[in-house]
């Protein structure tokens, strides 16, 4: 989905804006996160500013709010739009790029799990699929060798069916899903086990 928005007031954070503290909190919190989830402490933090600011942003104000240099807000910015998190606005009377984040937390978790199953889960199921293959025909590699790598295969394959199947739902559905939680077992057929 392209975004094409125009802001016909300019919207600048000035030098002497303080940000509150729960809001900066949370900033700095989501950095460390990232970190943790293996993205950039800059990335996250710079995410989760345009995430809490009510209006579209300039990356000088980014890295002046932030007290970051402008070139790292730069580079982040870049792979914040390349996950799709974020947008550029034009504003009226000026001509920087301004910067927004969708608001929509269910469709910020759908596009992080898209691009995490694009970075992730579809070269691990193209590298399966090419050892379970190779071991077929090598007879070098043992019985429970193969087992666990055809395993490993079907557990990965099955995610991401599950992946698929989930964001072939509608945002509701989702969402009531996920409320469900583990009542959803109840649906399901006795097992054995």
């Amino acid at each position: 989905m392209k975004f094409n928005f125009y802001v016909s007031v300019m919207t600048e954070i000035s030098e002497s804006t303080k940000i509150p503290f729960p809001i900066e909190d949370f900033i700095l919190q989501w950095g460390d996160l990232g970190g943790q989830w293996g993205v950039s402490r800059s990335v996250s933090q710079i995410h989760a500013f345009l995430y809490m600011t009510e209006h579209p942003t300039a990356a000088e104000d980014i890295a002046s709010s932030l007290d970051m240099a402008r070139s790292n807000v730069s580079n982040s910015i870049k792979e914040l739009l390349a996950w799709r998190l974020i947008y550029r606005v034009p504003v009226k009377g000026d001509r920087r790029d301004h910067f927004a984040a969708e608001s929509d937390v269910w469709e910020i978790a759908a596009r992080i799990a898209a691009g995490r199953k694009e970075r992730e889960i579809d070269p691990a199921l193209k590298t399966l699929r090419a050892c379970v293959h190779d071991a077929a025909e090598d007879g070098n590699v043992s019985k429970v060798q193969r087992e666990r790598l055809k395993a490993m295969l079907d557990f990965t394959e099955t995610a991401d069916r599950w992946y698929g199947q989930m964001l072939s739902l509608s945002k509701p559905k989702r969402v009531a899903l996920m409320k469900l939680g583990s009542k959803i077992a109840a649906l399901l057929p006795a097992s054995k086990e």
